[in-house]
């Protein structure tokens, strides 16, 4: 059976395959291949994390097009003030070597012309492109809108677990085989991004993803399964709680919290969630439980019991908080360092980490400070043993074979506790003596590795010393102001949130304080660090009661914490990807 000829249009030859004429589709309806455009991958070093108290050290940028290098650009910026030590660790940037440097607004105008144009690239776009907007409007330039991707992004989308434990830069060089090895200095990780960017495309040309419109659009991709289930959100309160996706069973899959239960739920229903994990949990889900809360805080707690409670599957964070591990001085004559994951009561320890590989490194730390001894056997005075290397070497007083008493021993001891416990300035000392050695012979990597310990080792005693100040406590009412004039209540013991309520604006508090006392629940403080709650539970209301605004309504016994302890050192040696870091900032 024949067709007859397809109608032509008389204005240009295309076939009108329906009714009416045929229509020529735009450039834009045709998208931008992604072979076509050029893309500037920059990265930025500084000298901390945010663009209101730092400053830009190094850019550097690579252009490039259709999978082609077109030009490199790298310089180094000087800053108004030195750059910090545990800057220099990390990055190789001196202070020395930014005097030279031109300045900030002599940089800007050459990286503007270089990138005009072209769609910006970075590994953790948020980061780079909130210093590069700071740094034009500074320099009295108007804040370029610049068109952007973030490889971490797009990298969550298209890497699973399985073939990477996460998406850092040094992760998905490896993972693409990346010649250039990340280094923490600006162009090495420019270079190295743009080998990422390659092998995200090739993996995205795979799906049949060629165009920047298609990429922006499967990255907001959902699927109709979970547009479906939009009804479950419907019914859920507005105010802040906890909501638990369940299964057809009733098991829990995820728990999450929310100022506003309904509006966070919707979004796992729309192009708002970008976690793939979380599209999987979706199609998996039956209904959605909620539980209302007083305020934020009330909310954060109970997540975090339910997910220890019932481990869902989607969750990938506080679900064992009992495998925190911490370092303890054991009981006997002469005591060492351990490594353990529960403690009893009046044990000196050093935690929690959250791992035993940091936990193996602030250990390194306290032994490159003090000649504790590293021996595992039990040594008692009655029974001399054979001394070991590090005797020879000066490293440990050889309490083993009789050349150190037991008092001798117990002034080591001494500083030990007390460096875990009070005071870090005798490893703080050491270490830094040694990282500024290593610095001056240029043996960059070898400092930073000990830069790498020490600041875990103030991590973790400053964490201690949070902890013990506030779970000592045998009860503090707080109150922390809300955005429409009320008051939010919170009562803690031994650092555990036992009450909650939240004041409308316009009332007295003070009934509704006596009233949360009232019906607090009764703590009997157990041994270890954090005696009535899990570590999490009492780290989130330290940084409740640390935030602005928030007033001690009463107070029984005393918070404080040591004067010359671990906090400020540990603040000083932070680094600038160091946000996740469990010590809450000083109030």
């Amino acid at each position: 059976m024949s067709h007859p000829p397809p109608r032509v249009c008389p204005v240009c030859p295309v076939p009108v395959r329906s009714g009416g004429m045929p229509r020529q589709a735009s450039l834009a309806e045709l998208g931008r291949p992604l072979s076509d455009l050029t893309f500037v991958v920059v990265d930025l070093e500084t000298t901390g994390g945010s663009p209101a108290t730092a400053e830009i050290t190094e850019i550097g940028a690579v252009k490039v097009r259709g999978g082609q290098v077109l030009g490199e650009m790298s310089t180094l910026v000087r800053t108004t003030s030195p750059v910090p030590a545990a800057i220099t660790v990390l990055t190789g940037i001196t202070t020395a070597m930014l005097v030279t440097a031109p300045a900030l607004d002599e940089v800007m105008p050459t990286f503007l012309e270089f990138s005009r144009g072209a769609v910006l690239v970075a590994h953790n776009a948020p980061f780079d492109l909130g210093f590069l907007r700071a740094a034009a409007q500074s320099c009295g330039y108007p804040v370029p809108s610049w068109e952007h991707l973030d490889t971490v992004r797009i990298a969550r989308r298209v890497v699973t677990r399985d073939e990477s434990p996460d998406c850092r830069l040094s992760s998905l060089a490896a993972l693409f085989g990346s010649p250039t090895r990340p280094n923490h200095r600006a162009l090495a990780d420019a270079r190295a991004t743009v080998d990422v960017l390659h092998g995200l495309f090739e993996r995205l040309g795979n799906l049949g993803i060629s165009t920047i419109e298609d990429l922006r659009e499967y990255s907001a991709r959902v699927s109709p399964a979970q547009r479906r289930k939009r009804h479950l959100a419907d019914d859920l309160p507005t105010g802040p709680g906890v909501y638990i996706f369940r299964d057809g069973s009733g098991r829990p899959l995820y728990v999450g919290t929310s100022r506003s239960m309904r509006s966070r739920v919707r979004n796992y229903f729309t192009a708002s969630e970008p976690r793939t994990r979380m599209a999987e949990m979706v199609a998996l889900a039956e209904r959605v439980d909620a539980i209302g809360c007083a305020h934020a805080l009330e909310a954060q707690v109970r997540e975090l019991r339910l997910i220890a409670q019932y481990k869902p599957p989607y969750n990938r964070r506080s679900r064992n908080p009992e495998r925190a591990v911490y370092l303890r001085l054991t009981d006997e004559p002469f005591p060492r360092l351990s490594r353990v994951r529960s403690l009893g009561d009046g044990v000196t320890y050093l935690g929690p980490f959250t791992s035993t590989r940091a936990a193996d490194e602030a250990q390194a730390a306290l032994l490159a400070a003090l000649p504790v001894r590293q021996c595992t056997t039990r040594l008692t005075p009655r029974r001399p043993t054979a001394a070991c290397v590090l005797a020879e070497l000066g490293r440990c007083g050889a309490p083993c074979d009789g050349r150190q008493s037991v008092a001798e021993y117990g002034a080591v001891i001494d500083a030990a506790r007390d460096a875990m416990t009070g005071d870090p300035a005798p490893v703080q000392d050491a270490l830094g003596r040694q990282i500024a050695q290593l610095a001056a012979q240029q043996r960059y990597e070898e400092a930073g590795e000990v830069r790498d310990r020490l600041a875990g080792y103030l991590r973790a005693a400053a964490r201690r010393q949070r902890l013990a100040a506030l779970t000592r406590v045998p009860e503090i009412v707080a109150a922390a102001p809300t955005a429409d004039a009320g008051w939010d209540l919170s009562v803690i013991r031994h650092g555990r949130l036992v009450s909650a309520a939240s004041v409308p604006r316009g009332i007295d508090p003070r009934p509704w304080v006596d009233a949360v006392v009232a019906s607090a629940e009764t703590v009997r403080p157990a041994p270890g660090p954090t005696p009535a709650a899990s570590v999490e539970e009492t780290e989130r209301i330290g940084r409740w009661l640390a935030a602005p605004g928030v007033r001690l309504v009463r107070l029984e016994g005393e918070w404080s914490w040591p004067a010359h302890g671990a906090i400020r050192a540990a603040q000083r040696f932070a680094r600038p990807d160091d946000s996740h870091d469990p010590v809450w900032p000083t109030s």
